[in-house]
């Protein structure tokens, strides 16, 4: 573990960072200061650090996980090789204890604070290839025209309630927008497949998962944007405690014994992508399908089983991914 000596905590917001920099030997005085939320005001860090005669390969940065107000401090970060640890700001949050009021400042230090004494937690971040942040913001893009669609096509549920001399006046203009946004969609989606074609290695991981009963296009490419292209998570486990999939205990002594269960906190965009694929394998994979029906058979819950199935899904796309081989149905040769 890199022996950091000084830990930089950094809230940030649309417009403006707030920094507070701690030195190791001394973390309850701090240095603050508030630039903007830019490359000009990032660089101004880095100018205050160098001025204090802090060498910056000593320094570990800390910042929440604020979205795309992040990136123009990650993306500089990561140009220049210095270490950052962007955490979860639920994370932070809960690490805090009891805690009365709140303001940028104290945020930041806060955020510093947790550096110093979570070290032992640290996983270094990286940024994302830029192939796979140009998926991520096409993926959002397709999210938000699906949306636009339905929203365009219930207009059509008024044709049987209204007088059709009030419907007409709307028709023409609905059509045209319906028509527009398909087009756009399958540019969209047209766009997504010819960069992973452009990747050999993203290209291969698109077809092994694709390989995997249950799984289509979309699924394949969302599963490439939440891994990193399988760089974020080491195992399947991971992976379905992040889907939401996965499921924990919940007991304590010998009065709380509560039913095994998933956790709320998760991707519930992976997660309801993966409900889809389970209901579609649970059709068309024969041994799935006996699996759910066995367990049925058994008294189980329907949505028990279909979880069970979702984490057997996960698990079949580590594995083809790590074989680096399609999947293979052993399951009619045992029949």
């Amino acid at each position: 573990m890199k022996n950091y000596l000084f830990y930089v905590g950094i809230d940030i917001s649309k417009s403006k960072l707030d920094v507070v920099i701690l030195e190791k030997q001394t973390p309850n005085v701090a240095n603050h200061f508030i630039v903007e939320n830019n490359l000009k005001g990032i660089k101004e860090i880095l100018k205050n650090l160098i001025k204090q005669k802090i060498d910056l390969t000593t320094v570990l940065f800390c910042c929440e996980n604020t979205g795309i107000y992040t990136f123009p401090l990650s993306s500089h970060l990561s140009e220049i090789n210095l270490d950052f640890w962007v955490v979860p700001a639920i994370e932070i949050k809960r690490s805090k204890g009891i805690s009365r009021g709140k303001n940028d400042k104290a945020d930041a230090k806060d955020i510093a604070l947790y550096s110093i004494r979570n070290i032992d937690k640290l996983k270094l971040s990286t940024l994302p290839e830029m192939v796979i942040q140009q998926l991520k913001l096409l993926y959002t893009e397709r999210e938000k025209v699906m949306k636009s669609f339905k929203i365009f096509e219930a207009t059509k549920e008024n044709i049987d309630f209204m007088p059709k001399q009030v419907y007409k006046s709307i028709v023409g203009i609905n059509n045209k927008t319906v028509k527009f946004l398909k087009v756009t969609l399958k540019a969209i989606e047209k766009e997504m497949k010819a960069i992973i074609s452009n990747q050999l290695e993203l290209k291969n991981q698109f077809e092994l998962i694709k390989s995997v009963p249950g799984i289509g296009d979309k699924t394949a490419i969302y599963m490439l944007i939440a891994t990193r292209g399988f760089t974020a998570f080491d195992n399947a486990r991971k992976f379905a405690c992040y889907a939401g999939t996965a499921p924990f205990e919940y007991s304590s002594g010998s009065s709380i014994k509560g039913r095994t269960k998933v956790n709320h906190m998760a991707d519930k965009k992976m997660k309801s992508i993966l409900q889809m694929c389970a209901l579609v394998a649970v059709k068309h994979d024969p041994q799935l399908k006996e699996y759910y029906e066995r367990k049925k058979g058994e008294g189980k819950n329907a949505m028990l089983v279909l979880n069970n199935v979702k984490c057997k899904i996960i698990g079949r796309v580590f594995s083809v991914i790590n074989r680096q081989t399609p999947y293979i149905n052993t399951y009619k040769f045992a029949c």
